[in-house]
């Protein structure tokens, strides 16, 4: 079985910082694309930010230049750092994997979402 825990949510003013975490951990033999995704109220799922094994990404327009992406191989982890948050950017963020399981193969997998909530 695969399990992705997320961290970092929380309330911050807008202009402000924060920076999420996803582990993934279980049976895996290799990660290959790792990404956020968010959903607001109302709202469909839309892609954040992705980085892939072979260290590309690729961002939503409209976090670029804010939100950097990256990975710790090493730790099965992806980090989002935020940065210049708006209040538009008010949504519950997900991690999302693409990971070969051990005797299972290759699927994806989500974690169970972090609110992130910026107001003044």
């Amino acid at each position: 079985q695969v399990q992705l825990v997320e961290s970092g949510g929380g309330l911050v003013q807008p202009g402000g910082s924060l920076r999420l975490s996803c582990t993934a951990s279980g049976s895996i033999s290799a990660i290959y694309a790792m990404g956020w995704y968010r959903q607001a109220p109302g709202n469909q799922r839309e892609l954040v930010a992705v980085a892939t094994n072979t260290d590309s990404t690729n961002y939503a327009a409209s976090v670029k230049g804010r939100f950097t992406i990256s990975r710790d191989n090493a730790k099965k982890t992806v980090h989002l750092q935020m940065n210049s948050l708006k209040p538009d950017d008010t949504a519950v963020y997900y991690c999302k994997a693409d990971i070969w399981v051990t005797l299972r193969g290759r699927g994806e997998y989500w974690g169970q979402g972090t609110q992130v909530t910026v107001s003044s």
